[in-house]
């Protein structure tokens, strides 16, 4: 499979052509990233010492050399990397998150031209996370059980809460028969009065080099409950997606998520 990689200069961008590299089923054929990168023309794994005869670029043009694009960017990025995508036949895997709603209608659109894997994390413990989370949810009554959801990322991170922290939510509150944007409490400040009963709390933490955090807590009378999810690198959302961009080779047009991609 050609693979591309967008922000091909970043941290995800470095962890994703890292895991491309040892993964004998995947060249690495496309290595994007903004004009103004510094890794323009170089090679794209020069960082390891290693010469792969991909040079980093920014033109989006060359995309028709790859099978599937991996897009771990900013939505704008993404946004112009879907159109480039659509219009060449390129499979997508896209781990962006804060997509507001003209994004999201964009990113279905071009899921009716071309195959799209999108998720707001790739890691595969975070998709056992959610399964636990949505049994959890579907057991602990909603007036007897609280539920908050508290994220933490590094200082560099411009949405908040996470697009995990939102699927967590939405998973709990399906599992509820609620919707989340109808019990979303995604912050408190002030004199804010008693919590209100089948709510779901959102708190998001910035700063150092936290890659990821996400805790789901439900909280009960005299007991309380929490799922964890910690992450050490960026290495299991790597492999997440080099997993989601094998399953979306080849496939029909249509917008998956990582259920499909695991299979279950």
């Amino acid at each position: 499979m050609k693979l591309a990689i967008a922000g091909s200069s970043g941290r995800m961008g470095r962890m994703l052509i890292e895991a491309a590299l040892a993964d004998s089923g995947v060249r690495i054929a496309v290595a994007l990233d903004r004009p103004d990168s510094p890794g323009i023309g170089h090679d794209c794994a020069q960082f390891l010492g290693r010469a792969t005869g991909v040079a980093v670029s920014a033109a989006l043009d060359g995309l028709a050399g790859a099978h599937v694009l991996i897009d771990f960017t900013r939505p704008e990025a993404t946004l112009a990397h879907l159109q480039a995508c659509a219009d060449q036949g390129v499979a997508m895997v896209i781990g962006t998150t804060g997509f507001d709603a003209a994004g999201r209608d964009a990113l279905a659109a071009a899921a009716r031209r071309i195959p799209i894997v999108a998720a707001p994390n790739m890691s595969v413990g975070v998709q056992a996370v959610l399964r636990l989370v949505e049994a959890a949810a579907g057991l602990l009554d909603a007036g007897a059980y609280d539920l908050e959801i508290v994220e933490m990322h590094h200082r560099d991170k411009v949405d908040a809460p996470s697009g995990t922290a939102l699927q967590l939510g939405e998973v709990a509150a399906r599992a509820r028969g609620q919707r989340l944007e109808d019990c979303a409490v995604p912050a408190r400040h002030g004199h804010t009065g008693a919590r209100a009963p089948g709510t779901i709390g959102l708190s998001s933490l910035r700063g150092g080099d936290v890659v990821g955090d996400h805790t789901v807590i439900f909280a009960g009378s005299g007991e309380r409950i929490e799922i964890t999810h910690r992450s050490s690198s960026r290495v299991a959302y790597a492999l997440g997606a080099l997993r989601a961009a094998h399953f979306v080779h080849g496939r029909a047009a249509g917008l998956y998520g990582m259920r499909d991609v695991l299979g279950s």
